[in-house]
Formats: C-alpha cells, structure tokens, sequence
C-alpha cells in the first residue's frame, strides 16, 4: 500500500499555485491505483469504527476547488468503506433566507461533526472569501453592519473575515476535531475537457450550467483568491494540502492516504476497555447465553 509523501503536498510555507503540479499518476495505471485505494479506504474504515468507540474526537474533511475539480467522485469513493452512520456529506450552495440570517459561519458550525464521526464538507466555510471575494456584491445579502456598499468591503474586511475563520477552526480544533484541507488543483484545460464531457455525454448534461462557462472566464481571479486563502489559513491544527487533480483516480490515492496517515499518529484513539467487571466475568455471561 502507498504511502504517499505528505510533505509534497502540505501546505507549510506561502506557496504559488502555478507552481504546483496539477497532474499526479504515480506512473501506475488507473486499475493499479484503484486497487491502492481499495486497500486504504478499508484501513480508514476501520480507523472510522475505533474513533466511533473512543467517542473523544471528530474528524472534518473540507474539500475545495474549481468546478469539475472531482469533489464529489472523491467523496463517493474514498469513504464507500465507511459505516453510513460514521461519515456525514455537507455540500453548501447558495446560502438560504434562513442561513442569511445569522452570521456566515453559522451554517458550517451546525453542521460540524459529532464527536466519534467524520464530516465532509463539499466546498466549505472558505467560500466566504473565494466567491464572494470574486463577487463582492453577493456581501450585500449578508446583511452586515458597516457594509452600505461594495467599496465597504476593502483589505481590511478581508483580513478581518480571515482572522474569523482561523479563530473558528482553532476552538474546533481546541475542543477535539482534527481538521484536514484539501484543494484540489486543477489545470484549466484539464477543466475544459471535463466541461466538454458534460455536454457530450448525455448522461452528464444536467451536470452542466451556462454559470460554469461565466465563472470559467474568471480562472485568474479564483487562483489567486485560493492562493491567499491557502497561504493566510494553513495553519498546524488546520492544514491544506494542495492535491493533483487532473488525474482523479491519483488525487483520490493522495488524500486518503494522508488522512490515514495523519490520522494514525493520534495513537491515543483506540477502542475502550471493558470495564473491570464485565472483563472478569465474561465467561459467565457466555455461559449464560450458551445455557438458554
């Protein structure tokens, strides 16, 4: 089983997306990696029903990138292995009338995992300085105080929102969730092709929005709003990792492995102990059963 070389790509310094790869095969075929990830996503299943049993911490998994990045294949395949009472899928769209009525991280917060549980988020909390960032105007919805207009909304805001959204992943991490990000990488044509796909292939055409094309034209102006989001939020408690894409059978390797090596270091999650009288009569409660 690999063990890919997390330091590739965790986030541990300021990084430049354009010089990170977007391809990663392993030069292995697609049947050999999807037999690796056959092999590990059975090991983090297992991981999922001792965090079950400990019951002291929650794992979230926040998934990020451009359309067509492969969030949602990647989620259906690398937790197929999991109990469904274990593993919780949050996919975020456009806010609700509801959710515009409290603060932005409202929706995400109730949303967070139970202790002994894993979490997906399928585009997160980071759309609040990705989206928005590209159009400001969707701010205005927010309903804030101070913001009359787009040009309340400067550096200051954003540095502000930042500053937010560490202190909430820091007191989730302080209260026992291990929180691990993933930006998929994706290279533009790469998402051409996917977008080409969509309307070729009937059976993906729903998949499809004339939004994907008007969005597509911004390319530049998401890269770098997911380059400062990254580099500004990366934290020790909360770290990105920058993941290959184009090639979604090696990024789904990759994450799974991380998390599964992450998330073997914590060697005090382990299933517990019976207490010292049910232990020392065990035998009789068998004979018990055996003896109906």
């Amino acid at each position: 089983m690999r063990n890919v070389d997390i330091k590739k790509y965790k986030v541990l310094e300021n990084v430049q997306l354009s010089s990170k790869p977007t391809l990663e095969t392993f030069n292995e075929s697609d049947k050999k990696l999807k037999k690796e990830l056959e092999k590990i996503r059975e090991e983090l299943g297992d991981f999922q029903d001792t965090l079950y049993a400990h019951g002291k911490y929650s794992v979230l998994i926040c998934l990020q990138g451009m359309d067509t990045a492969g969030k949602d294949s990647l989620i259906r395949e690398i937790f197929k292995d999991f109990n469904a009472r274990g593993v919780v899928v949050h996919s975020f769209k456009v806010p609700t009338e509801l959710e515009r009525k409290h603060d932005y991280l409202w929706r995400h917060y109730i949303a967070l995992p139970a202790k002994g549980k894993f979490g997906v988020f399928n585009r997160t909390h980071y759309e609040n300085v990705l989206v928005t960032r590209v159009h400001p105007e969707y701010i205005m919805g927010e309903h804030i105080p101070g913001v009359h207009s787009v040009d309340d909304i400067d550096d200051a805001f954003w540095a502000k929102r930042f500053e937010q959204i560490n202190n909430f992943e820091k007191h989730i991490a302080e209260n026992g969730t291990l929180i691990y990000k993933f930006y998929l990488h994706l290279s533009k044509e790469e998402q051409r092709q996917r977008l080409l796909r969509r309307l070729d292939l009937k059976e993906k055409n729903w998949k499809f929005s004339p939004g994907d094309l008007k969005e597509r034209k911004l390319w530049d102006t998401y890269q770098e709003c997911y380059e400062d989001a990254i580099n500004k939020t990366s934290k020790k408690h909360a770290p990105w990792y920058v993941v290959p894409a184009d090639n979604k059978k090696g990024a789904r390797v990759i994450v799974a492995s991380i998390l599964l090596q992450e998330l073997k270091k914590y060697k005090d999650i382990k299933e517990p102990e019976l207490d010292d009288e049910i232990k020392a009569n065990l035998k009789m409660y068998k004979t018990q059963l055996e003896s109906e």
